[in-house]
């Protein structure tokens, strides 16, 4: 477990400074612009390379060393967040360009560290373990870092939470390059491009999981984006309320990651990421209908829960489920399919609000997660083949 414990910690400090930024950039955006349409791009900007060349990054990835690909990625990363240090009101095309590069890294890093975790722990009960015990550190962090991302703000300043971010990643990177662990293809011939689709295309189980998620991450992609409307307009609350919802929706995700192990023994997959949807849905319902600020917060924690165990097992069954030698390329893929759902979600739900009102808008999307859950009973076969951790089929 010595190098699960050094992937750990890199994932908990990058993660640090990675939520801070994401408090800083749009504050700073909007004071160097004073545009919520520049914000806003600023914050598109971030799904784009994920959605562009996360497949095609996955692809060079299962033909790489993960390790060294990842704390690669972490001083692009380091060196991306430098360029915002020379931004001001007349260059804030700094600022739109170290978004990309930031976030073209994250598309290298992510499905790496994925692809590395098994080979790290293997595909048995310790890797349903590592991923909750990730997602708790995870769930921490988003609970406590945007709060001090603003303390900070208001304090220290915007270049002092740059410099703690660039620091982050450079701690990152140090620790990665001690991993030992090397996670090397079943085969000695190299993965064809598209071999991660190809993958997800053959397998029932991958193939059921994408479009169930993708439909179901389309839904609340929309609910995200209206959140905002729906506090001041529908709960009569200052936006700074939007806040406590985050913090209520980090809390239930802290608990549910600390029950997903449980759960997963409970249940087999199939029904685990279908009532974990159909939950999280009635929670939409709770909080998009929600009387007071109270009641919304007390919904936003039930979406946390059952929406975390939902991530872990999504996350757990495509590691257990492809095969080897193109982990990477299929953990890519994903990524993908989760900023397309992000772009669609995030652009059609305010158009919906344009012809419909938002609160029937509201419960239309809701509405959408149910059926994302009915979707995956169908699709999602109730006991996904796996691999072992050798690569060998495992039915």
């Amino acid at each position: 477990m010595r190098d699960f414990r050094r992937l750990w910690f890199s994932g908990a400090v990058s993660g640090i400074g990675s939520w801070l930024l994401i408090v800083a950039i749009p504050f700073y955006v909007f004071t160097l612009t004073g545009s919520a349409v520049a914000t806003g791009l600023a914050l598109a900007l971030e799904a784009l390379p994920a959605l562009v060349i996360g497949p095609w990054a996955g692809v060079l990835l299962d033909r790489w060393d993960l390790a060294r690909a990842m704390w690669i990625a972490d001083l692009a990363s380091a060196a991306a967040v430098g360029l915002i240090l020379f931004a001001d009101r007349d260059h804030v095309w700094l600022i739109y360009l170290a978004i990309l590069l930031e976030n073209t890294a994250t598309t290298v890093f992510r499905p790496a560290v994925r692809a590395l975790l098994p080979a790290v722990v293997g595909t048995g009960s310790e890797l349903a373990k590592a991923n909750a015990i990730n997602a708790v550190t995870s769930s921490a962090i988003r609970l406590a870092a945007p709060p001090l991302g603003a303390l900070l703000l208001a304090g220290p300043g915007i270049k002092f939470v740059l410099i703690v971010d660039i620091v982050s990643y450079l701690l990152s990177a140090a620790t990665i390059a001690t991993v030992r662990t090397r996670r090397h293809p079943t085969t000695g011939v190299p993965p064809r491009p598209l071999e991660g689709l190809r993958a997800v295309l053959n397998n029932r189980a991958l193939r059921g999981i994408l479009i169930g998620q993708t439909v179901f991450l389309t839904a609340n992609a929309g609910l995200t984006a209206l959140l905002v409307p729906f506090t001041i307009g529908r709960l009569h609350a200052q936006g700074y309320v939007v806040g406590y919802l985050i913090s209520g929706l980090g809390a239930g995700y802290l608990i549910g990651a600390a029950l997903s192990t449980r759960a997963a023994r409970l249940l087999g997959t199939r029904e685990l990421l279908t009532i974990t949807q159909f939950v999280t849905a009635l929670a939409y319902f709770a909080l998009f209908n929600a009387p007071n600020v109270p009641i919304a917060v007390a919904a936003a924690v039930l979406i946390g829960l059952p929406g975390s165990i939902l991530l872990i097992t999504v996350q757990t069954t495509i590691q257990r489920t492809a095969p080897t030698a193109v982990l990477a390329s299929v953990g890519a893929l994903f990524f993908a399919a989760d900023s397309l759902a992000l772009l669609i979600g995030a652009l059609a739900a305010p158009a919906m609000t344009l012809v419909l009102y938002l609160p029937l808008t509201l419960n239309l999307i809701a509405a959408l997660a149910v059926c994302a859950a009915a979707l995956t009973m169908v699709v999602v076969p109730r006991h996904p083949a796996s691999f072992t951790r050798n690569g060998t089929f495992n039915a």
